[in-house]
């Protein structure tokens, strides 16, 4: 093949896909794409990048051919672009096919899997690895507070990605973290998830297992000790283990926990013995969980202890992680993209336990291939409890689930108002909108959860609190 390479990615704007485009012009290659729906960060990314995207899907996009397409797990049969590519024999990857094939088998990869804290642990790696001058290289499904991308070429050996258990493409149903030829992997938690594809979380733990199999020797696996899918799944490792969490046998562990505004302290401990006192700025139970898992990484890496707790101090957090959007007429506005019913849990819990005062507004949009059925029905309920004051957006694009096994915001806001929650459920954004304006006060705390944009609900409502002064 001719380099640069004319490369076009169909669905382009998904966070990995994105990050990928980056990496990809990084090397020199030229990158176009395309994408239906197309909103910040990525596309303020790609944008920065100067990435050429096309709105929506078009076999013209394809004219001329490029030398390579590279299509989306979001892709289907019936797309125009996909069904051109087929018809015409031009050559296509996947996007871990992709990864693999221009990036990782000259580097030793940092895989980070887990049902949830895959960004923030991912960018938590990062963060160490940058400021200890390893010069890493990185994909990551999401930005940085501060930073331009979620991808960057660098000159290290060490190549950081979030490694999904979601499929790679249509053609290609195996789990994403199958094709990254972990070194150092990272398991978080194990939990149900992706109900389009997977029908129960054996088959998630069977392709776990086929995971830590990539493991060689002369790596590490560091599992979680509290996941009791994750404790299981490395008594099947052929690679060294190290433990993290609150188990008693977990090798590494945070003791006397401190939580305030400006974040959390912990003394971190090594077989229960008091090594180091670290403090991040992050909230929450789930996140020192992800800052143990870092450090674990991070020391095997080679990073001393010490420059890991100084950069720990500095780390800027991740964009759509609890980051803060604004504060207008006193009241403080969070996008998160919590969206499976444990997310949401530990984030509520993570900013009382930082604002145990405050009056604290949960605004959940249903809109994952998971959340937008039923699977998690009874469980949602439970998962606000935190929470002060629920809202409950429309299920978003809701025909996506069968009828028969479509969320109920319905059956959810009856039962949340029979644990005595105050529970609303607009009928669209601008009624949503309309309440929080009306409703909140100065001092209170509104998060939005979704793993989409919500059509763009966070600056509207910082505008219509701005308005009401």
């Amino acid at each position: 093949m001719p380099s640069p390479l004319h490369i076009h990615i169909i669905a382009i704007c998904g966070t990995g896909m994105g990050a990928l485009a980056v990496m990809l012009k990084s090397l020199g290659h030229r990158v176009t794409g395309s994408d239906r729906d197309v909103y910040p960060p990525i596309s303020t990314m790609l944008a920065m990048q100067q990435i050429p995207v096309y709105q929506g899907f078009d076999a013209a996009h394809l004219d001329p051919a490029p030398d390579l397409v590279v299509i989306g797990n979001a892709v289907s049969r019936g797309n125009p672009e996909a069904e051109t590519v087929l018809e015409r024999r031009m050559r296509y990857l996947s996007m871990p096919e992709a990864l693999k094939d221009f990036f990782l088998w000259d580097r030793h990869p940092i895989v980070v899997t887990g049902t949830h804290g895959k960004t923030t642990t991912t960018s938590l790696i990062a963060h160490v690895l940058r400021e200890a001058g390893f010069d890493p290289s990185y994909i990551i499904g999401g930005i940085p507070v501060g930073w331009e991308t979620g991808a960057r070429l660098g000159a290290g050996k060490y190549f950081l990605l979030e490694g999904d258990e979601y499929d790679s493409a249509f053609f290609d149903k195996r789990a994403k973290f199958l094709h990254y030829l972990p070194h150092i992997a990272v398991i978080n938690n194990i939990e149900y998830d992706h109900a389009d594809i997977y029908d129960d979380v054996d088959q998630i733990v069977l392709a776990f297992r086929r995971f830590i199999n990539l493991v060689p020797r002369n790596g590490l696996i560091a599992g979680s000790a509290d996941d009791a899918r994750v404790r299981a799944l490395l008594g099947h490792a052929h690679t060294p283990v190290q433990t993290f969490g609150n188990a008693p046998d977990a090798r590494w562990s945070a003791r006397k926990v401190t939580v305030s505004p400006t974040g959390t302290s912990f003394t971190l401990c090594e077989n229960d013995n008091e090594i180091d006192e670290m403090r991040v700025p992050l909230y929450g139970i789930h996140n020192i969980q992800n800052v143990l898992a870092a450090i674990v990484a991070t020391r095997q890496a080679g990073v001393d202890l010490k420059t890991v707790g100084e950069a720990l101090q500095t780390f800027p957090g991740v964009k759509r992680r609890l980051e803060v959007k604004g504060e207008a007429g006193g009241v403080t506005v969070y996008d998160d993209f919590a969206h499976h019913p444990t997310a949401v849990s530990v984030t509520l819990k993570g900013l009382r336990a930082a604002f145990p005062k405050d009056r604290l507004w949960a605004v959940y949009e249903p809109r994952s291939a998971t959340s937008i059925r039923r699977v998690f029905q009874d469980a949602f309920v439970a998962a606000f409890d935190d929470a002060d004051r629920v809202v409950i957006a429309p299920v978003f694009n809701a025909y996506k689930a069968p009828e028969e096994n479509r969320f109920s915001v319905e059956d959810l806001v009856t039962r949340l108002a029979g644990r005595g929650k105050l529970v609303d459920a607009p009928p669209d954004i601008d009624a949503i909108v309309a309440l929080l304006a009306k409703q909140s006060r100065p001092g209170d705390r509104i998060v939005f959860m979704s793993n989409g944009g919500f059509g763009g609900i966070h600056d509207r409502c910082l505008q219509a609190l701005s308005a009401r002064q």
